[in-house]
């Protein structure tokens, strides 16, 4: 179940942002100063092959894979995005869907109805 994590720091001249995660899912909201989503990325399978899926009003998705960093010695780096193509957004909408539950509707409702390819404004 995503839950909301509160009092995150918000940045001075820059869209608001609301972080909502799991144990195997994360999903950033950055909003404009009436509300409306204007963009937003959701990490997926974070335990076993973490994705990102980035999505922008102004250019649509991007699919990354994430490189968490570790190199061969065990040392940690910071982790990068790097580009991955295809994803099943059917099955990442179903997954996010069962995770949605507890999240305010209208964030749920546009992420969901997003990854579907058809938002309506209408809900789930």
């Amino acid at each position: 179940m995503l839950y909301e994590i509160k009092g995150i720091k918000q940045h001075k001249d820059e869209l608001k942002r609301r972080w909502f995660f799991d144990q195997d899912m994360d999903l950033t909201v950055w909003s404009d100063q009436i509300g409306d989503i204007r963009s937003f990325q959701l990490c997926y399978n974070k335990k076993c092959a973490p994705h990102a899926l980035t999505w922008k009003r102004e250019h649509g998705f991007l699919h990354s894979a994430i490189d968490d960093g570790d190199d061969v010695l065990g040392r940690k780096k910071i982790p990068i995005l790097i580009k991955d193509g295809h994803f099943d957004n059917i099955g990442i909408a179903s997954e996010f869907k069962q995770k949605a539950r507890s999240m305010e509707r209208r964030i749920a409702d546009f992420v969901y109805e997003t990854l579907c390819g058809c938002y309506t404004g209408r809900g789930f």
